[in-house]
C-alpha cells in the first residue's frame, strides 16, 4: 500500500517508520525541507541503535530507509492509497489540508487523521467524499507502542473501517475500534489518573512524590501521575484535559486543574523545560527529592481513590458503547502501559468494592464528579462481572 504521512515531527516520523518497516512505500511530507532532513537523520540514528541492540541488521536498515521518500509538495502524494496526517491539533488547519488533498488523490484513497482529541466527523465534513475519512490514532513513540485507536466517523463507510483495521493489524499493531467521542478511549479513560491525583494534591492530602509513590508501589504503574505529566509536558496534558472537558459540555468529571494551568502558564512544562512538578537538571532525569510520607495507610487511600475513578471511567466508556470491554482494556495496557486492564482490575477488586468506594466519595463531596457509572451499579445489583 502506498502510504503518505503529513508532518515529519516525532509522531509523523514514527508512523512513517512503522509503515516502512511493514513493507509500505512511504512518502513523508513536510512544508519545511530542514524538518525533513532532521527526520531523516533521526531515523538513521534510531535504526543504528536497533542494529547495536541486534534487533535488525544493516540489510534491514537499508530496506526501511529505501521505503521512505521525503517530499515537500502535496502534489507528490497524488498516487497514495492511504494518507495519515499528523500535524497541529487545529480543526481548521486539518480541514484545509484535507480539502487540498482530496483534489489531488484518487477517489479510493483513504484520508486519515492522527488526532488525539478532535472530532473525526468535523474533519470529514470538509470533504466531498467524507465516507473516505477515518481516525487512526497512534501513541508516542509510534514504533514502540502497540496500540492504535481506529475511529470511524458517522460518515465513514464500513468498508473503509474494515480496510483500515486490516492494514494497521498487518503493520503489527493491536487495534482498538472506538466511537468518535471526545478523547476516544485512552485520552478519556486516563483523565482521572491525572485529574484525581491533582485533586488529592490540591486538597492537601499528599504531595507529588507521595502520590507518585503510591501509584507505583501499590499499583505497579511505571510512572506516577506527576512524573508522567512532566514527561508528556504540562502544556500538552492540560490542553487535552481542557479539550475533553469542553467537548463534554463541562462535565465535572473532566474538570481541569488550576495547579496544572498555572504551571503551564509559568512555562514549567516538565522535563523539556527542566522544571515541572519536579526539578530536573541535565545530568539527572529523575525527580529531585521531595517530602514523602511513609504512611502505608495514606498511600493505600491515594491508590484506591485514583484506581476506582479510573475503573469508573472505563465502565462508563463501556456503558456508552465507546468501545468493547476487550478494546478498552487493551487500549489502557497497550496504549499507555497500565499494569492491568481496568475492567479486569474491577473484577479483581470486586464490583461491590468499586460501587462502595465511588459512593463514599460522592457522599463526602456531593459532586457529580463522583457519580457512579450506571453499569457498575447494574452489575452489582445483578451479581455480574466484566468478561463473564
Amino acid at each position: 500500500m502506498k502510504t503518505a504521512i503529513i508532518g515529519s515531527g516525532t509522531m509523523g516520523s514514527g508512523i512513517a517508520q512503522v509503515a516502512a518497516t511493514a513493507g509500505c512505500q512511504v512518502k513523508l511530507y513536510d512544508t519545511q525541507p530542514e524538518a525533513l532532513e532532521k527526520a531523516k537523520a533521526k531515523l538513521d540514528k534510531i535504526l543504528n541503535r536497533l542494529i547495536e541492540k541486534r534487533r535488525i541488521d544493516k540489510v534491514e536498515k537499508s530496506r526501511i530507509q529505501n521505503n521512505i521518500s521525503y517530499v515537500n509538495s502535496l502534489k507528490e502524494l497524488a498516487d497514495s492509497d492511504l494518507v495519515i496526517e499528523a500535524i497541529v491539533e487545529n480543526l481548521q488547519i486539518k480541514q484545509t489540508v484535507f480539502k487540498e488533498l482530496e483534489s489531488l488523490v484518487s477517489d479510493s484513497c483513504i484520508l486519515a487523521s492522527n488526532t488525539s482529541s478532535l472530532s473525526i466527523a468535523s474533519i470529514a465534513s470538509a470533504l466531498q467524499k467524507p465516507e473516505r475519512c477515518i481516525g487512526i490514532h497512534f501513541f508516542n513513540p509510534a514504533p514502540l507502542m502497540r496500540l492504535v485507536e481506529v475511529i470511524p466517523a458517522i460518515q465513514t463507510s464500513e468498508k473503509i473501517t474494515d480496510k483500515v483495521v486490516k492494514t494497521i493489524t498487518d503493520w503489527g499493531k493491536t487495534v482498538a475500534v472506538a466511537k468518535d467521542t471526545p478523547g476516544f478511549i485512552v485520552n478519556r479513560v486516563a483523565r482521572p489518573f491525572y485529574g484525581e491525583a491533582l485533586r488529592i494534591y490540591e486538597e492537601g492530602i499528599a504531595d507529588f512524590a507521595t502520590i507518585d509513590k503510591a501509584m507505583k508501589e501499590l499499583g505497579g504503574f511505571r510512572m506516577g501521575p506527576f512524573e508522567l505529566m512532566d514527561f508528556i509536558g504540562n502544556d500538552v496534558n492540560y490542553t487535552v484535559t481542557e479539550t475533553v472537558y469542553n467537548a463534554f459540555y463541562q462535565d465535572p468529571r473532566y474538570k481541569p486543574s488550576f495547579t496544572q494551568k498555572r504551571l503551564a502558564e509559568a512555562g514549567y512544562l516538565g522535563r523539556k523545560t527542566g522544571k515541572g512538578y519536579y526539578t530536573y537538571d541535565n545530568k539527572d532525569v529523575f525527580p529531585s527529592k521531595a517530602k514523602e510520607s511513609q504512611d502505608d495507610k495514606l498511600k493505600a487511600i491515594i491508590f484506591n481513590r485514583i484506581l476506582v475513578m479510573l475503573i469508573n471511567e472505563a465502565a462508563d466508556a463501556l456503558f456508552w458503547n465507546i468501545a468493547s470491554a476487550k478494546d478498552i482494556d487493551n487500549a489502557m495496557t497497550k496504549g499507555v502501559n497500565y499494569p492491568k486492564g481496568l475492567l479486569a482490575w474491577a473484577n479483581e477488586k470486586g464490583i461491590d468494592w468499586c460501587v462502595e468506594k465511588i459512593d463514599n466519595l460522592y457522599n463526602e463531596y456531593h459532586e457529580d464528579r463522583y457519580r457512579c457509572s450506571p453499569l457498575l451499579r447494574k452489575m452489582k445489583r445483578e451479581g455480574h462481572k466484566f468478561f463473564s
